[in-house]
C-alpha cells in the first residue's frame, strides 16, 4: 500500500503582471491510499483544481505552508516529471494539443519513463495493452496515430486522458473534472475506463461539481471543499445530499462565513 498525504496545505496564486497574490488553499488535509477512491466536490472558485495542480507541481502556484508526501517523503522539491515517475498522474480539464508527436509515441514514451532505461516495454506487449485499452474506451486506432489531442473534440480529449492513465498505470490518478462537458454515453465510456483499473494498486482522486459521475465510479470517501479547505467528509450519500440541497445549505448548516461564487447576493 502506498499513501499520498496532503498536510495543512496553504497555496497562493501570484499574478506577476498585476503584482498581486491571492491565497486559494487555506489548510487542506487529505490522505489517500492505494485501493481507495476519493471524490472532492465543491462550488466554483473554492480551490479544487488548484489542489490538483499543486499536487502535480504546477509552478504557477506557490506553497506557503504545509507539505505533500508519498509514503512519508516530501515531494515539494520534485519537478512535474519526477512526480509523474513517482506514480502521480493528472487528467486535466483542458489537455493541450501538441503537433509533431502521435498519441501512441507519447504514451509509449510516458510508459518507458517509469521503467529502467535498459528495460523498455516490449513493443508487442505495448501494442496488445494499447489495443485492449482502446476497445474499452471505444477509441479507434486512427486516434492514436494522430498528433496528441490535435483536432480532438472535448469528449475525445477526455477519453485520451483516460487512455494515457490506463497505459501508464500510476499509483495515484487525479481526475480534474473529467466529467465536464460529457454527454451520458461518453461519461459511461470514460467511467468504464477508470473502473477497469480498480485495484489495490491505484488510488483515485476525482474532482467534480456534480454527483452524476459518482453513479458510475463509486467513491469510498466524499470530501466537500469550501473557502479553500475541506469542510466535511462522508461516504457516497454525502454527494446525494449535496445534489438535493446544494452547497449553500451545507455552508449554512456548518455555520461557515463563505461567499459562494455562483450565489446571488
Amino acid at each position: 500500500m502506498t499513501t499520498l498525504e496532503v498536510k495543512d496545505l496553504h497555496v497562493s496564486f501570484i499574478d506577476e503582471e498585476e503584482e498581486t497574490s491571492k491565497e486559494i488553499l487555506k489548510g487542506v488535509n487529505l490522505t489517500i491510499r492505494t485501493g481507495e477512491t476519493h471524490a472532492i466536490m465543491g462550488p466554483n472558485g473554492t480551490g479544487k483544481s488548484t489542489l490538483s495542480e499543486t499536487i502535480m507541481g504546477n509552478s504557477n502556484y506557490t506553497i506557503t505552508q504545509g507539505d505533500i508526501l508519498i509514503d512519508g517523503e516530501s515531494i515539494l522539491d520534485k519537478t512535474v516529471d519526477e512526480r509523474a515517475r513517482a506514480g502521480l498522474f493528472l487528467a486535466m480539464q483542458y489537455p493541450a494539443e501538441i503537433k509533431g508527436i502521435t498519441n501512441a509515441e507519447f504514451i509509449q514514451a510516458a510508459v518507458n519513463a517509469r521503467r529502467n532505461e535498459d528495460n523498455p516495454v516490449p513493443v508487442g506487449e505495448f501494442i496488445d495493452e494499447l489495443d485492449r485499452s482502446l476497445k474499452i474506451l471505444n477509441m479507434s486506432q486512427e486516434m492514436v496515430d494522430r498528433y496528441l489531442n490535435e483536432g480532438f473534440s472535448g469528449g475525445e480529449k477526455k477519453r485520451n486522458e483516460i487512455l494515457q492513465m490506463m497505459m501508464i498505470k500510476p499509483k495515484f490518478s487525479i481526475l480534474d473534472e473529467i466529467d465536464s462537458g460529457l454527454d451520458i454515453d461518453a461519461l459511461q465510456v470514460v467511467s468504464r475506463g477508470v473502473n477497469s483499473m480498480d485495484s489495490k494498486e491505484l488510488g483515485t482522486l476525482m474532482i467534480t461539481h456534480y454527483q452524476r459521475i459518482l453513479n458510475y465510479i463509486k467513491p469510498d470517501f466524499v470530501h466537500v471543499m469550501m473557502g479553500g479547505r475541506i469542510v466535511k467528509t462522508g461516504d457516497s450519500s454525502l454527494a446525494a445530499e449535496l445534489e438535493n440541497n446544494g452547497y449553500a445549505s451545507l455552508r449554512d448548516e456548518l455555520g461557515l462565513d463563505i461567499n459562494l461564487t455562483d450565489e446571488d447576493v
